[in-house]
Order: C-alpha cells, then structure tokens, then sequence
C-alpha cells in the first residue's frame, strides 16, 4: 500500500552509556504513527557512516547532536511531509539523495537512519504486516536466531586489561529460541558465581557483560567452560559454544598486533587464532585481523574459514560496495550486520543479500551505545539469518531484543537455529 507522510520530527535523547543520540517519529496521513531510536557505536570502523556530533564542548562534552536533531526537523521533513512512497526503497533512496554525500556526513547518518527505521515501522503498519514480514525479502525464510550472549568485555567496551572485546556464549543446540535464552541467562547467572569465586570483579562493561580484569584470552575461554559446564550444559560446538570478538582493529599499530602484553604478525595472530579454536569450544571469529589488514584476512580465511565462522565487521562496515569486494577476494565468509553503520535498512537489505548471494553469513548486531529499540530483533528474523548478538542477558536496552524475539516465537510458529 505505501504511505505518505504527514510529520517527521526528532529529539535529542540518551543511549545506555549516557550519551545522546536521537529519537526520531514519523507520522503518515493514514494517521499511523511510528518511532525509532538509534544507536551509537564505540568500537568503529573508520568507513563507517557518519555520525554527526555537535562538537559543542559545552554540551555532552561535544557529543550532543542537536544538529541531526535539526536536520530531521527542518531539511528531512520538507523533503518527505506531503510525499508518497510506494515502498520504503524509495524513501530510502530520497534521503541518500537529499544527504549528497558518499557516507551520509552532510545530514548525519544517526539522523537518516532514524527516520529509515521509523520509516519501515509505518511500511510495515500500512501492509498489515508486522516488522520482520515486511523485513522479509522474497524466497527468504523467516527464522529466529540463535542469540549470542556477551557475557564477558574487555577492549573499547570495559577499563579492564583485557584487549579481546567481546566474549560470547551461543547456545547452538538449543532446540528453541526460549531455551537458548534460558542457557544464556543460566550461564550469565553462573558466571557471576565462577568469577567471584576466583576473587575477580563483577563490574560490567558497556554491554552488559562481566569485565574482570584479567589478560589473556586463554583465562576467559577457560573460565567460560567452567560456567557452561557448572550450569549444566556441554561445552561444545553442538551444545553452547562460544564466539570471540577480538576488534583487532582496536590494538593494530604499525603493522603489528599489540595485545596482551606481546607484539604480534598476523601469522602469529592466525596461529595464535588455531590454538584457541582447537583448544576450547570457539565457533565464531569476529574481526581477528585489523581493517587494513587484507593480506592477513586472505590467509585467515585459507586457514580457518572451513572450519569456523569468520566475520567482518570493521572491515566491511555493512557497506554493500565493500562486501562485494571482499566476496571477489575471499575476505572472511560472513558480514556482523549494523543498520547505522550504512545508514539506511534498504542498503542494509542490499547488503545481506549479497552475502546470501555469495553463500556467507550475516551475524546482525547491536552497538555497544543502545536504546530499547528492539528493530534488530526484527531484522534477524524477518532476513533468516540464524544469529543475533546484542550484548549480554542483562540490562533492559540489551534484553529488549531478546525479549521481542520471545514475543515473535509465541506469537509464530516460525524455524529457530542457524541457518546451514
């Protein structure tokens, strides 16, 4: 059916770090009204979109964003209030036009993909459709995803020692989504247990996760299988493995990897990688080798893309452009999916698809500046996509993706698992 649109606006509002970021509604003239909240990344690639900040160190210590608040306002609205758009590509496609720029900087990419996301709510209420539906590309089977758990940070995402970013439980043999949920919270719940009793801290990083202060990636593996194992589960790839997210790119200097007190080649970082995958239950690399570091991800790639997910995220960027290329070069076999690091969910789609296309997998995720926003919960059922992370089973804008996959499962009789 499509919509036109009666009112855009925004405001300036608050993620989970305390940080602004805005809240954007749309109105149609079929009197719907939608809304969304954008979030805000920490640990970002240098090709993402642009997010504008004020700059104004009086505010928000120049962190304010009451100029992308103007831009929806003023200049977004005036080009879309009064509009017609038969599908939200086409709404999409206006405002990458309307910004003119190659990364959204001129308007703000956390001002367009506010709208965007509103935008897809009204597409979606206008069809009768609920969001993953509509989110549902054509010959795709929905499907809920396996969550993966942040329960352990370190890096950008903790004050901490720990250079590795994000640990993560997955519950892969979980044989449904409110089960898979039910490990994660057990284990979380255990965890607590198994780190105080080794007199660690249980302070929490910005996802939600525990941020111990130890070093090595071998300590947090080990005691990870202490607490899948001590809540009653099997520590492997067939019952709740675990996913790592070292954010290379974070402790890349000079052609070198400094992390845990040791400067590495890539070759080291990649045999380094085989240790760890052989000697604990890791079934998932996120961003192992730097952004810059193409040579490496190839070698990377020959050397455990069979036998282990390898995910870009800094390195792709969720920027179709890129992944193609790095289909073309055999750049790692899976894309982390982050609506506002592209800026609109139409290139978003654009992007999954050609993973899809390619044979990889898309892991979609939150950013460690979150809201209650729960439009990534949609997305990774309404793309099939078999798995979503978004941060620990704490925390109410961390559980508000998990809990809106609960609604969708009660509600749906749809497949749970990866997608093989």
């Amino acid at each position: 059916m499509g919509i036109r649109v009666s009112k855009v606006s925004a405001i300036e509002i608050l993620d989970s770090r305390g940080r602004p970021t805005l809240a954007t509604s749309m109105t149609t003239d079929a009197g719907l009204l939608t809304s969304a909240a954008v979030p805000s990344g920490a640990s970002t690639g240098t090709r993402e979109a642009f997010e504008l900040r004020d700059g104004d160190i009086t505010r928000f210590e120049g962190l304010g964003v009451l100029d992308a608040v103007e831009n929806v306002n003023g200049e977004i609205a005036d080009a879309l209030v009064g509009r017609e758009f038969a599908h939200l590509s086409e709404l999409d496609e206006l405002l990458i036009q309307l910004d003119g720029s190659t990364n959204k900087s001129r308007l703000g990419a956390n001002a367009i993909v506010g709208v965007s996301i509103a935008a897809a709510r009204a597409c979606a209420m206008s069809d009768g459709l609920e969001l993953w539906e509509y989110l549902r590309p054509n010959g795709v089977t929905a499907r809920l995803p396996v969550p993966h758990f942040n329960v352990i940070n370190g890096g950008a995402h903790a004050q901490n020692s720990l250079d590795f970013q994000e640990f993560m439980i997955a519950p892969l043999g979980a044989p449904s989504l409110a089960e898979a949920v039910r490990a994660g919270a057990e284990i979380y719940m255990k965890l607590r247990g198994v780190l105080r009793a080794k007199r660690y801290e249980t302070g929490l990083g910005d996802e939600g996760g525990f941020a111990p202060d130890v070093s090595r990636p071998e300590e947090v593996l080990a005691l990870l299988v202490n607490a899948i194992e001590e809540a009653g589960y099997t520590a492997d790839r067939s019952g709740v493995a675990i996913a790592m997210d070292p954010a290379a790119s974070e402790f890349y200097r000079d052609g070198r990897y400094h992390v845990a007190g040791e400067s590495l080649t890539s070759t080291e970082m990649i045999t380094w990688y085989e240790e760890l995958t052989t000697n604990y239950p890791v079934w998932l690399l996120e961003d192992g080798l730097a952004e810059s570091d193409w040579a490496g991800w190839k070698v990377l790639e020959s050397r455990l893309g069979d036998t282990i997910e390898l995910v870009g995220d800094d390195i792709l960027c969720t920027n179709p452009s890129i992944i193609a290329e790095a289909i073309s070069e055999n750049i790692a076999n899976a894309a982390l999916i982050k609506v506002n690091q592209i800026g609109t969910v139409t290139e978003t789609l654009e992007a999954m698809k050609l993973c899809r296309d390619a044979g990889w997998a898309q892991f979609v995720s939150h950013r460690s500046g979150e809201t209650g926003d729960a439009f990534i919960a949609d997305l990774s059922v309404g793309s099939g996509c078999g798995h979503l992370k978004s941060g620990a089973p704490a925390r109410g804008e961390r559980t508000a993706k998990y809990n809106r996959l609960l609604e969708i499962d009660t509600a749906h009789v749809l497949t749970y698992g990866m997608a093989r």
